[in-house]
């Protein structure tokens, strides 16, 4: 494992970085270009359009803990331990949401699916971001 602990800060660091950006990148879409996206939720209309953008603002709002474990998830692993749970709500809740879908709607599933996906791998990244952090305090101590 690495020993260096700038090195396993920096790769912690990028593992964070990835997630963000995929959740600010999920964001910007939902936020400037909702169209795409309100059909996937069953949704019309300027109330699509409303809802879709605010799923968006609450991405950008829910990643603030996942910004402040970017900038050093060494010193700020509460935050990373925050940003751990949170996804790990999502893909628990999520999937509870899934099964309770009924078989029939078909396209409600499928975005369900893609949010469950989309939040898992976010998890498991940042578990390994913790677990690198992880080893480099237990050598230090």
């Amino acid at each position: 494992m690495m020993k260096n602990p700038s090195l396993t800060r920096f790769f912690a660091s990028i593992l964070i970085g990835i997630v963000i950006f995929w959740n600010i990148q999920a964001a910007l879409l939902f936020i400037l270009n909702p169209a795409p996206y309100i059909p996937s939720f069953q949704l019309s209309g300027i109330a699509g359009k409303a809802v879709v953008q605010g799923f968006g603002i609450l991405f950008i709002m829910w990643n603030v803990p996942y910004f402040f474990a970017l900038l050093n998830p060494i010193t700020h692993r509460i935050s990373l331990i925050e940003a751990i749970l949170m996804q790990g709500i999502g893909v628990i809740g999520e999937s509870i949401l899934r099964f309770t879908l009924p078989a029939e709607e078909i396209v409600l599933r499928a975005t369900v699916n893609r949010f469950i996906l989309f939040d898992a791998t976010g998890l498991v990244i940042l578990i390994v971001a913790f677990w690198l952090t992880s080893r480099k305090k237990a050598h230090s101590s």
